[in-house]
């Protein structure tokens, strides 16, 4: 093995880098969605979840979206796993897994119609592909909830309280928001209520991807501090 070789850990490399795609998931999802959201005709962003983006004839950039930041996430929580080497770890990692796994799933099953969106909708009856997004979306937010909640109890056991304070805020939020919003998804209180548990959700991914990221040992063994040499 060479002297370069030696001092270089490949394995922390790799980890560091599928973390960094928690940080980049979030914003990658919210600022493609809003493009979107403003460039397609009818779609209001006050009125409309983002997910019916999904629907009509430019419908496949969404579900792209969706779809691109879904691999976002599955290779953070595959750095998660790599990086948290005990239980609490495993926990994140399948939970954050489950979440990218049902945004796949949500992407295959769009919404339903509802008044207005796509242009000329009067919305109707509830679909199969319908009611199968709304059960992947709430699989997927209670799933992202227990992750910021397991996340929380590993803070806790490395002595890192404020970030376990609020990762456990961020997943309650997350809880209230989704199933508020899915409560009163006609009215703009739900569309609302949708948007904060999104983005609180993607804040934590983000947040807890940055800190686990520090906390992973600098692939370059010559600059890791004592502790984690």
């Amino acid at each position: 093995m060479s002297t370069a070789s030696a001092g270089f850990d490949r394995r922390a490399a790799v980890t560091r880098s599928l973390l960094g795609w928690g940080v980049v998931a979030g914003p990658f999802y919210v600022l493609v969605g809003v493009v979107l959201a403003l460039t397609r005709q009818g779609f209001h962003l006050s009125e409309h979840a983002l997910s019916l983006l999904m629907l009509g004839e430019f419908g496949w950039m969404q579900r792209l979206n969706l779809i691109l930041t879904a691999l976002m996430v599955l290779a953070a929580a595959w750095g998660f796993l790599r990086a948290i080497r005990n239980g609490r770890g495993l926990a994140v990692a399948v939970l954050v897994g489950v979440y990218g796994i049902c945004l796949v799933l949500s992407a295959v099953f769009p919404p339903d119609p509802v008044p207005g969106f796509p242009p000329g909708s009067e919305g109707g009856a509830a679909s199969v592909s319908g009611i199968l997004h709304l059960i992947f979306g709430a699989l997927g937010f209670a799933a992202l909830a227990a992750a910021a909640f397991a996340y929380a109890g590993w803070c806790r056991a490395i002595g890192a309280r404020t970030h376990a304070v609020w990762a456990t805020v961020l997943g309650v939020i997350v809880l209230i928001g989704f199933f508020g919003g899915a409560a009163f998804a006609m009215i703009p209180l739900g569309v609302l209520l949708l948007w904060i548990s999104v983005l609180a959700g993607l804040s934590w991914l983000a947040l807890a991807s940055s800190h686990v990221y520090a906390w992973t040992p600098h692939p370059v063994r010559a600059q890791r501090t004592p502790s984690r040499v």
